[in-house]
């Protein structure tokens, strides 16, 4: 029998809330951190919004050391690392270096750094420059700085899949627990509110260009107009059951037990999007039936044509109005490859405590899309298990299963 990968510890760093308590707090009250960006100045632009980490003072939380080497998405990253091994009671000092990894994913984290190194760079004259090199490093420097920090030895990687990213992160430590180590810390942060950044958040046309914090977001919803980038995310420590059990740890957020990634047909093709078969590959991973999953945490992309695209994956899997479904994201924004860690905490949480978040605005979702979306006020559930989907742009769709902790 395979060993199950639990989840032992939780680190978030989000708009909303830094921290899994005051981001679950904040979450189930229906306090967002949607605000006017203000990492620099972006009166010129056509979006302005964005879900910035705002209480986050790094030289509080990390060395001085730290500081010249990192931008914010490192920044981010190493505090979502620390809380989370605190979390679990994991001291690294006190295990095998090589017995602990890191698997982590990134989208477009790190321009600022990067931008910023690349143009030193190439002042210097253009044979200084390796283009790929540059952003191979940009890609890899979450994992990489978690890992040295805390002498982490073991296997690392770092995923890219854009949205879809963070799970698909969560997806290959589960099976790194598999093939032998104990042990990784693992999901996603990310950070592009800077000026490069921001470009490429406006450059595919899907940001909502609302100035209303309270009305720009509005996932499955007959008034939607986009998403709203945010940064941050989450960070796990998923352990298997018989290391977990030697370290002396007795508790545990819950499992990861499903997870399956497809990808899209290219346009024209006829074919269908593969949302759908992800899902139904999950659940069936998890060894679960659709009847066994009691919410649904979606991807919200907050247009229309994503929205009702994934409203007929998912009423596809559960038939129309077959589940509760949550889109947290409408109080942080869409956060890259932070945004699916994030929402299986929301899903984690949702099922310890019986409480399935709503999206913050009253509204209507169109009755062709057949979903249950909880809207208002926390839902009560007495659900085992949840669902949880991202997707990437390009094709990426990534899904995981996560069923609730065990009772005592």
């Amino acid at each position: 029998m395979t060993a199950r990968a639990l989840i032992t510890g939780i680190g978030v760093v989000a708009p909303n809330g830094l921290g899994a308590k005051e981001y679950w707090n904040a979450t189930l009250e229906g306090r967002a951190g949607i605000a006017p960006l203000t990492r620099f100045d972006a009166s010129r632009y056509a979006s302005r919004l964005a879900g910035q980490v705002l209480d986050f003072d790094p030289a509080d939380l990390l060395p001085n050391r730290l500081l010249p080497q990192t931008d914010v998405s490192t920044r981010l990253a190493l505090v979502a690392a620390e809380q989370a091994l605190a979390d679990g009671g994991v001291d690294p000092a006190g295990l095998v270096d090589f017995d602990l990894g890191v698997i982590t994913a990134n989208a477009s984290g790190g321009f600022a750094f990067t931008h910023r190194e690349f143009a030193n760079l190439w002042s210097k004259g253009p044979e200084f420059v390796s283009v790929y090199e540059s952003f191979a490093w940009f890609y890899a420097v979450n994992t990489g700085q978690v890992s040295i920090r805390h002498r982490l030895r073991g296997p690392g990687a770092a995923l890219v899949a854009e949205q879809a990213g963070g799970l698909d992160a969560l997806g290959h430590a589960r099976r790194s627990l598999r093939l032998g180590t104990p042990l990784v810390v693992t999901g996603g942060v990310d950070s592009a509110l800077d000026p490069w950044g921001w470009a490429a958040h406006l450059s595919g046309g899907l940001v909502s260009d609302s100035d209303d914090p309270d009305r720009a977001y509005l996932p499955f919803d007959t008034l939607a107009r986009g998403h709203v980038p945010g940064e941050g995310g989450a960070f796990l420590i998923m352990e298997d059951e018989e290391g977990a059990r030697r370290r002396g740890m007795d508790r545990c957020y819950g499992e990861l037990a499903g997870y399956a990634a497809s990808f899209d047909p290219p346009p024209g093709s006829g074919r269908p999007p593969a949302l759908r078969r992800a899902a139904e590959l999950a659940i069936a991973d998890a060894g679960l039936t659709p009847a066994d999953i009691g919410v649904v945490l979606a991807d919200a992309a907050g247009t229309a044509d994503l929205d009702r695209s994934e409203a007929e994956a998912i009423t596809a899997v559960f038939g129309a109005h077959g589940v509760p479904v949550a889109a947290p994201k409408a109080l942080t924004g869409r956060l890259l490859a932070g945004g699916g860690p994030l929402d299986v905490v929301a899903a984690l949480l949702a099922l310890r405590d019986g409480l399935i978040p709503a999206v913050p605005y009253e509204g209507e979702t169109p009755a062709a899309y057949g979903l249950d979306l909880v809207r208002g006020a926390p839902r009560p559930t007495s659900a085992r298990a949840a669902l949880v989907l991202a997707r990437g742009r390009w094709g990426f769709n990534s899904a995981v299963v996560v069923k609730a902790a065990d009772r005592a």
